[in-house]
């Protein structure tokens, strides 16, 4: 298992907790990242938004892409994902941006496909908000353009959306033939995309059950296209770690009391415009990313147990999510990371 953590550029994951002790500034990031790297962590993933979706539009929030680049330069070993939409941006002129940041980090940046489902925020960013499908039709060209950009000499391109002429992009990625192309999606349009054109699948929070179907679904949507099996299966979870079950439900109904907020500002967006295979409630939607539930809570014996069974189910990679972020993950990578590593050494897994 790969481990992962959402680099808190929103000030925190948590739509009703007004301070989580974790300032949206690049200096906080930088600690949090440094730290990771020490502590174990393989990836971390930066979300692209404009606005502030888990504390509310008039709230600061980080760039995604200067801050993966500043990233890159201050870092030595742990894997940068910077999400992309492509309704915000100009494919030519990110492959050329992502060609550059891999060449800072020597070869540890990836991008996160995102369609993209808040509308309000196009209108206020200038983005090209269309249709569901018509999201996905833009994200397969803005795919191609990537890939053309990244591996051919000299490239050409006409489409619905986007025109390229005779391009030249140099130097080419580090990563050959391409920096990992990570996506999620749950409609059938978008999931054909990913087994078409990305590299690996990240998910939602899901619990076992659901996870595992969506797991077997995609690998049998890949072997349809005689590709070769897609690298990576991601999960988003949020962790709650304490030492004893009493407190774990103490901090959950802490983070759930649900409460008037700017930051659900964009759920029924979210719930709207988006094709979503399981219903997301309100509940959900008080901790981003549905990371509640595939139930990372417990103490550091019980997360590790359910680490292990979506392990056996093909996750092979977890994004995870903390509050307050450096505490909870020092936390995590000295209790729970070495029970996982016994565990699977018990049951002949390691």
């Amino acid at each position: 298992m790969k481990y992962g953590f959402w680099l808190p550029i929103f000030g925190g994951w948590l739509r009703n907790v007004d301070d989580e002790n974790m300032p949206p500034t690049f200096e906080y990031a930088k600690q949090v990242v440094q730290s990771a790297e020490k502590w174990g962590y393989d990836t971390t993933l930066i979300a692209e938004l404009y606005l502030n979706d888990i504390k509310g539009i008039e709230h600061d929030s980080i760039e995604a892409w200067s801050t993966a680049a500043a990233l890159a330069a201050v870092t030595d070993k742990i894997e940068i994902m910077a999400a992309v939409r492509p309704v915000f941006h100009n494919p030519a002129v990110t492959a050329k941006m992502a060609a550059n940041i891999d060449h800072i980090s020597n070869g540890r940046f990836t991008l996160n496909v995102v369609s993209g489902w808040w509308e309000e925020e196009a209108r206020q960013y200038n983005g090209d908000f269309t249709e569901h499908d018509e999201r996905y039709k833009r994200t397969e060209e803005f795919l191609d353009v990537l890939k053309g950009m990244w591996t051919e000499k000299q490239f050409n391109y006409k489409g619905k959306f986007y025109e390229v002429s005779n391009a030249h992009l140099e130097p080419k990625p580090v990563q050959r033939p391409n920096p990992i192309l990570y996506a999620g999606g749950e409609s059938e349009r978008g999931k054909q995309v990913i087994v078409d054109a990305c590299d690996a699948y990240v998910m939602h929070g899901g619990t076992v059950e659901e996870i595992k179907t969506k797991v077997e679904n995609m690998k049998a949507l890949r072997a349809e296209t005689g590709k070769e099996p897609l690298q990576s299966f991601g999960l988003a979870a949020y962790i709650i770690c304490r030492d004893t079950e009493e407190e774990v439900v103490e901090e959950w109904k802490r983070i759930t009391d649900m409460k008037e907020t700017s930051g659900y500002s964009g759920y029924e967006d979210f719930v709207g415009k988006s094709q979503l295979e399981q219903q997301v409630k309100l509940n959900d939607y008080s901790v981003s990313n549905r990371g509640l539930r595939p139930n990372l809570i417990g103490t550091p014996e019980q997360i590790a147990d359910r680490i292990i069974e979506f392990e056996n189910i093909g996750v092979d990679l977890l994004l995870l999510q903390f509050s307050p972020q450096l505490e909870e993950m020092e936390r995590f990578s000295k209790q729970v990371m070495p029970l996982v590593e016994e565990k699977r050494k018990l049951l002949g897994q390691g």
